[in-house]
């Protein structure tokens, strides 16, 4: 099964981003992708709370949902669109990812769990709860292929979150994420071959890269990793479609031999 993972710069602009990823998406499809996926913030980054909810579109009309519906059913592709930020009632924005089938039809939908506000050494500060509000739902989703779960960026940091997906059946596990680069640089690799490991199942992480509005640095290397910890394909830090061919049958042979899954305990403390 061939996949394609798109890397990409978003700029504050939803339309240059979204012509962007559509000329990749096409490109991969023509390569041969059947599974094609985006990285968080798909739609765009712009620098400040204010300036992102006040550029934020509705659900019912926001461009990359019906674009994305549309490239699904014309190249008979699924596509895991990373995330966009979607208004909700509280005035504030949901962090959003979709899974569409070769049909159009939208098959999945999960809101951002872990919100990324942290001070780390370098000085930088990310408040993510400023504008969004979290979600509350892990979901899976019955690609037909192979049941997916579905997680952005920050949620990589919360292991059970990715053991309740593999136990509700998901053998692949997407990570669209925008990792700063000082975390990236210490964890990315580390955390994603963990969570891969922990629970034998696919992870596939589309990110963005490179230097946004504001100044703000994305880590890159978009990468995919088996069921053992392998990593099977993984990208620089500039634009790119990053294409790998999994076999989904190692989901099984690795919770075969190594069914941790299946001898978890509940414990307490005295």
């Amino acid at each position: 099964m061939k996949i394609a993972l798109i890397q990409m710069t978003s700029c504050p602009d939803v339309k240059t981003n979204l012509n962007f990823v559509t000329e990749k998406i096409r490109e991969a499809a023509k390569a041969g992708a059947i599974f094609i996926s985006t990285p968080e913030n798909s739609d765009f980054m712009i620098d400040g709370a204010e300036s992102k909810i006040a550029g934020a579109y509705n659900e019912d009309n926001h461009p990359f949902i019906e674009a994305f519906k549309l490239l699904a059913s014309e190249l008979k592709v699924t596509i895991l669109l990373g995330s966009i930020a979607v208004k909700n009632q509280e005035r504030k924005l949901n962090n959003r990812s979709y899974m569409f089938s070769p049909t159009g039809e939208i098959i999945g939908v999960y809101n951002k769990i872990h919100l990324f506000d942290v001070d780390l050494p370098t000085g930088e500060t990310r408040r993510e709860s400023d504008m969004i509000v979290a979600g509350e739902r892990a979901v899976t989703v019955d690609a037909g292929f192979i049941k997916i779960g579905m997680t952005i960026c920050y949620d990589v940091r919360f292991p059970h979150l990715f053991r309740a997906l593999a136990k509700e059946g998901a053998g692949v596990i997407t990570v669209p994420s925008a990792f700063t680069v000082p975390t990236g640089m210490m964890h990315w690799d580390v955390l994603l071959r963990a969570r891969a490991i922990e629970n034998g199942a696919f992870v596939i992480a589309p990110a963005q890269c490179g230097t946004h509005d504001g100044g703000r640095k994305t880590y890159g290397h978009s990468i995919v990793i088996d069921p053992w910890g392998k990593v099977i394909a993984e990208a620089g830090n500039e634009p790119i479609i990053l294409y790998a061919d999994i076999d989904l049958s190692e989901v099984e042979k690795f919770r075969q031999a190594i069914p941790s899954l299946k001898h978890d305990r509940n414990f307490y403390f005295r």
